[in-house]
């Protein structure tokens, strides 16, 4: 059980074996990549930066975020494996990935978080 300091909730990561990938489909959204992020991604997958940008991010506005792919009405992200319920670059992935479920958003908006992710417990 993982609980952060702050959170009205802690989290279950065993739940996610079972789940589905909530976190990683569903919506469309952004999920935003520092250039710091870039380059641990890029060589994670033994590419070049320059094609790691072009292959897997869009801009949006000022920043880059890393692509979708549409599976039937659900948006994936480009890294999510339906085939193993899982994500091919894990070990670098973003901060907005890794710090998952304890977003601040989500401090105020625990009965929302709940219905996207199983692994949510109440303390």
């Amino acid at each position: 059980m993982i609980k952060e300091d702050g959170y009205p909730y802690a989290f279950d990561p065993s739940a996610c074996t079972g789940c589905g990938g909530r976190c990683c489909t569903g919506e469309s959204g952004n999920i935003f990549v520092s250039p710091e992020e870039i380059l641990a991604l890029a060589a994670a997958l033994e590419m070049a930066e320059t094609e790691f940008r072009l292959t897997y991010l869009e801009k949006r506005g000022y920043k880059f975020s890393i692509k979708e792919r549409i599976v039937g009405m659900s948006h994936d992200c480009i890294f999510f494996d339906r085939e193993t319920n899982g994500c091919r670059v894990y070990t670098a992935r973003p901060s907005q990935c890794r710090t998952f479920p304890f977003w601040e958003y989500y401090k105020t908006r625990v009965d929302e978080l709940k219905r996207e992710c199983p692994g949510i417990v109440d303390v």
